[in-house]
């Protein structure tokens, strides 16, 4: 009886393994395709715009004239939007996990406002460009502005900031909060002192991929109105302004060639921006994590 239990469990073993070797492989076979799906596409966009990519075309206002249209304006405004969307989006987020994790009761309240962000994030982005048009451009009056636009993508971004927020909150151990609380530290200084450094490098990941959908993102801008031809850069937050986006949405959607290599040449000074911020925020992140 003990033999055949044995060859037994050895046959469920050994059936484990290859699932787990199959899953394995499955699993690496849909890495392998995602990168080179990306290697692909990065390929194709820089040798489109790497010929078009000089100092003239980034200092240059846009043009009907392909050969001397530039994404100055575009440039500008974007940096612009995504500076004052981080300050806005950034703490209100943060402080808003900190209320429903640390401080917020754990009742039916508390529990729907938690399901209602998490369906947030999930909100398609023209939604968000409806209510921003909606509130910040007429009802607040703020006009198609910079700062009506970062309003709303503060909107769309701050459900995946509070959610990340709180996601790495919860993994700083407990242990770390009542340790603090019996050495008598105030529970707003266990947070402000322990809690939250420990969590910063969850935060700031959240804080990066929520930052790069905004940097991205065209619908919501188009819907509250953002120019497509600006010949101006944005000097305050009540300028007109237009974006990356919008000015590569603008050339790529022309049957010229040459604009498309604009188009092409755009993208790469928005993944060259988008990769930049990243790095500050990867270096502010591995900061945090070895102090913490």
């Amino acid at each position: 009886m003990s033999q055949a239990v044995e060859t037994t469990v050895r046959k469920r073993i050994r059936s484990r393994k290859r699932v787990e070797r199959l899953f394995g492989m499955v699993c690496f076979a849909a890495l392998l395709l995602s990168a080179l799906l990306l290697f692909a596409l990065v390929w194709g966009v820089a040798k489109d715009g790497i010929g078009r990519l000089n100092w003239s075309f980034i200092d240059s206002f846009p043009s009907r004239i392909a050969s001397r249209a530039g994404i100055k304006a575009a440039l500008a405004g974007t940096l612009w939007i995504i500076g004052l969307t981080i300050l806005i989006a950034v703490p209100i987020g943060l402080a808003s996990a900190v209320y429903l994790e640390e401080v917020a009761p754990k009742n039916r309240l508390v529990r729907i406002i938690e399901l209602n962000v998490a369906n947030l994030a999930g909100v398609p982005s023209i939604l968000y460009g409806l209510l921003g048009l909606a509130v910040f451009v007429r009802w607040m009056d703020l006009g198609r502005t910079v700062l009506a636009g970062a309003l709303t993508l503060s909107l769309l971004i701050l459900p995946m900031i509070i959610i990340t927020a709180q996601e790495a909150l919860r993994a700083v151990p407990r242990a770390y909060r009542e340790g603090s609380l019996a050495l008598g530290t105030t529970p707003w200084r266990t947070t402000l002192k322990i809690t939250l450094p420990c969590a910063l490098p969850g935060i700031l990941t959240g804080v990066i991929l929520s930052v790069s959908r905004a940097m991205g993102e065209t619908a919501p801008l188009i819907t509250i109105g953002a120019l497509t031809y600006v010949a101006f850069t944005p000097t305050g937050p009540n300028d007109g302004f237009t974006a990356l986006p919008i000015q590569i949405f603008n050339w790529a959607s022309r049957p010229q060639a040459a604009f498309h290599e604009n188009a092409a040449a755009s993208i790469i000074v928005l993944l060259a921006v988008l990769l930049g911020m990243n790095l500050i925020a990867i270096v502010l992140r591995d900061r945090a994590r070895r102090k913490a």
